[in-house]
């Protein structure tokens, strides 16, 4: 069995890939318009919308993230309840990710060491997508 996270960012898709492929080093794997849609739903998106992404996949590091406008209406995007995490080898690593997701965002436990961790911290990005960045310590 596989989970992969699937994020709507309500027509800011395609803003949100290309950050994360500047800020993470991701890559789209795959992208669909809904204009390239072979079956069209009616009231599928926003009217005018027809440029906005209707599915993409996303490689960060060894993980597949999907992704999407939704509806495209143009609202905010909510992600709630949820943390995307990177795990990375080092704590430079670690800063710099850090450092990068936090700009337009917003720092919710800064990036420290803990009992559990060389590197830890909680930052939600410009999206509103949140996400956990650590360094691990080895478990006893």
């Amino acid at each position: 069995m596989l989970v992969q996270p699937y994020l709507f960012f309500d027509g800011r898709c395609e803003e949100a890939l290309t950050f994360y492929k500047t800020a993470l080093g991701a890559e789209v794997t795959a992208m669909m318009r809904f204009k390239e849609n072979p079956e069209p739903q009616p009231g599928m998106c926003a009217p005018g919308s027809e440029d906005k992404i209707m599915h993409a996949n996303l490689r960060i590091g060894e993980t597949q993230v999907m992704a999407s406008d939704g509806m495209a209406f143009g609202g905010k995007p909510e992600f709630k309840g949820f943390s995307l995490t990177l795990t990375v080898p080092t704590d430079a690593e670690a800063a710099r990710l850090f450092k990068t997701l936090s700009d337009g965002g917003q720092v919710q436990m800064p990036l420290g060491k803990t009992f559990y961790a060389s590197s830890f911290g909680m930052v939600t990005d410009r999206f509103g997508v949140g996400w956990m960045v650590i360094n691990p310590l080895p478990m006893p």
